[in-house]
């Protein structure tokens, strides 16, 4: 199994940020679960990579060709792939990905989960998909997502498969249960 990530490619104003990173990168490889994510070494994606990696896990990067500078690409992944743009990065993480968790981020990541929603809500597939609620940073996106429902934008059931998970424990449980 693997999980595809999205998070910021910088660490956010609150060290706890960094903190749950690195606690889900080492968790995850704990568990034999292989990550999928951006191949960047900097921000949350960086300290999701790295403790991974040192826990023995499968870390595979999906990097845009113009994004690869030295100080921006992880050189010590288990597998770097390039491909041209943007829309091929999220293209090729859906493949290769059997569930999607969003960290917080900014607008790359916001992108990338909303994405995978509506992917999901127009039947391209049937992953899981999270969000995880470190510090609380996703609540004004969950008001706005039952907004979406309470004005007859979104059904209340395809909010229903959108996971908010304050733990990598839930995560997991999250992930069993819709996976089954």
């Amino acid at each position: 199994m693997r999980v595809a990530i999205y998070c910021g490619s910088r660490m956010g104003e609150n060290s706890i940020y960094a903190e749950k990173a690195v606690k889900l990168g080492g968790f995850l490889a704990k568990q034999g679960i292989g990550i999928v994510y951006g191949g960047s070494i900097v921000g949350l994606m960086g300290k999701v990579a790295d403790e991974a990696l040192e826990n023995g896990g499968e870390v595979i990067g999906v990097m845009p060709t113009f994004m690869q500078w030295e100080e921006v690409t992880h050189s010590g992944l288990s597998d770097l792939l390039f491909v041209e743009t943007m829309h091929e990065r999220k293209a090729k993480m859906i493949e290769l990905a059997d569930a999607f968790i969003a960290l917080p981020g900014g607008a790359g990541t916001m992108d990338e989960f909303f994405d995978v929603l509506t992917l999901s809500q127009v039947g391209q597939h049937t992953k899981p998909v999270c969000l995880y609620n470190i510090n609380h940073y996703y609540n004004h996106l969950q008001a706005h997502l039952q907004h979406t429902v309470d004005e007859g934008f979104m059904h209340e059931s395809q909010q229903g498969k959108i996971g908010v998970v304050s733990s990598p424990e839930e995560l997991l449980r999250f992930i069993n249960k819709l996976s089954r």
